[in-house]
């Protein structure tokens, strides 16, 4: 009954005249976004935190998770007709996207791709749904402790699994961390770092630091590397499927969803890992693996449905226990603390028009999406022969508009400008910039659960480990952390036995 009762509220919220504008708003913008390569998720929402703002809450929150899943479908479009991935989660779509594209079957890849992400993405909302309230009930009984874990694990995760080096990884981390101390003390109230400067006083903002270093960022980036690339095309015409398709998708879409969600749902592992994973599985099952790569229609659907069901499955920890999986959803993490509103197992009782407002809003915006995917692809790659000296100022333009129009500072343009620079540099050497902007967010809430356990313990930091469920997650925390060595010492001297 729950449930139902739940759903009733949530379409209620969804259907309203101005919701269902920013849902449709947000899965178009989200798609073009995602089928323009170089910019992705992550510095789609950045930039449009500042339109976000302006809005209510539960708005502002539909048209940011319009955005995301609707970047996770525009992806595909330029993996399949371009050969170029709109984000690093459709590099596996790639392998035989373009392949089949160049046997003049772009369309049914497309289509393919469109439908199994509609299926996993609908099901990992469903999950969402079933799986949400009783994660928050439990999550009831946490204290500082526990939290202090849970936002401990979830930045070593993305710390030490986003990026080819883990210690780039850390050390990003490390630097969130220390600008989230600038400021006030947020329990003795005594300025620290600051030097003197009123700005700082109420700290380093997160909206001039993600907008500046996804935003900016990205904008740094297309100066500097102008792609030259050759969009196939395509019509409505050639969109068409035939019952071999659907036989040879059906069930890799379905093993794509269920990796894509549980891959998901980790924090720290995200929707490129899923995508690998479920493409892995896919070739390993298959009775013809050799053909993996030369256009095979179970390559494109197993990944695509890993795609978009890990989007349902990273939004389960981000509302139940305020921790996200992902770069992206640590965006949306910043933007419900803009907006004072504390993820978390009390989201569900105190604000529940809010919580099933957003995900009733995920049902319709995925039944969008199938539709605007299959029916306006021409569209969508029309966009595409947009010429990059034409984008990057129109993106420079919105990011300083929008970041100066929330507090008419022109220290948070200064602030904005110079994590521009900071965000073309981390992603020219390799450093990846998701850790610095959760560690960030995550920073002050740490820091306040850390001294109130240190304070109830009487300074024993003991009760980490002795308390069950922050026990369990600090032994998590501490895997993540010497993985390389476990692996080194452990693992990799067992399977050398075992092979032998």
């Amino acid at each position: 009954m729950d449930f139902v009762s739940n759903l009733s509220i949530g379409f209620a919220v969804a259907f309203s005249p101005i919701n269902l504008v920013v849902v449709t708003l947000g899965v178009i913008v989200g798609t073009v976004i995602g089928a323009l390569p170089g910019i992705g998720p992550v510095a789609g929402l950045s930039i449009l935190i500042p339109l976000a703002f302006g809005m209510n809450p539960t708005s502002a929150m539909i048209l940011m998770c319009g955005v995301y899943y609707g970047c996770m479908y525009g992806g595909t479009i330029t993996s399949v007709l371009m050969n170029v991935p709109g984000e690093s989660s459709t590099i596996m779509t790639c392998l035989d996207g373009y392949a089949m594209a160049r046997k003049g079957r772009a369309g049914p890849a497309l289509t393919i791709a469109a439908i199994g992400s509609f299926i996993a993405g609908t099901f990992s909302v469903v999950m969402l749904t079933l799986l949400a309230p009783p994660i928050a009930e439990a999550a009831l009984s946490f204290g500082p402790p526990e939290y202090f874990a849970l936002m401990l694990l979830g930045l070593s995760a993305i710390s030490g699994l986003t990026g080819k080096s883990r210690a780039k990884g850390y050390a990003m981390g490390f630097i969130g961390l220390a600008l989230a101390m600038v400021g006030l003390d947020p329990i003795g109230g005594a300025p620290r770092f600051t030097f003197g400067s009123l700005e700082l006083m109420d700290g380093i903002g997160f909206l001039p630091v993600a907008v500046g270093m996804f935003g900016l960022g990205a904008v740094l980036g297309m100066i500097d590397q102008v792609l030259e690339i050759q969009v196939m095309k395509t019509s409505l015409r050639d969109m068409v499927i035939t019952k071999k398709d659907i036989k040879d998708s059906a069930m890799p879409i379905v093993r794509g969803g269920i990796i894509g969600f549980v891959i998901g749902v980790l924090p720290g592992a995200g929707a490129t890992i899923a995508t690998f994973l479920a493409y892995a599985a896919e070739k390993q099952i298959s009775r013809t693996p050799e053909l993996f790569g030369t256009g095979m229609i179970e390559g494109v659907a197993s990944p695509e449905a890993a795609n978009n069901a890990s989007t349902g499955g990273a939004m389960i920890p981000l509302l139940t226990l305020g921790i996200p999986g992902s770069g992206t959803t640590a965006v949306m993490l910043g933007v419900l603390t803009l907006f004072s509103l504390q993820p978390g197992p009390l989201l569900f009782s105190k604000n529940p028009e809010f919580v099933w407002g957003l995900i009733a809003s995920m049902y319709i915006g995925n039944v969008m999406l199938l539709v605007l995917n299959i029916a306006f692809v021409p569209a969508f790659v029309a966009v595409l022969r947009v010429p990059y000296k034409v984008l990057a100022p129109l993106i420079a333009i919105f990011c300083v508009v929008g970041v100066y129009s929330v507090n008419y500072s022109m220290f948070d343009l200064w602030v904005m400008l110079g994590f521009g620079v900071v965000g073309y540099l981390t992603n020219k050497m390799g450093y990846p910039q998701a850790p610095l902007v959760l560690a960030l967010v995550l920073g002050g809430q740490m820091e306040v659960s850390l001294r109130q356990s240190l304070k109830m313990s009487q300074a024993d930091i003991s009760t980490f480990f002795t308390r069950p469920i922050s026990g369990a997650i600090m032994a998590a925390v501490i895997v993540i952390i010497l993985w390389p060595v476990l692996n080194r010492l452990l693992f990799k001297p067992v399977l050398k036995g075992l092979k032998a």
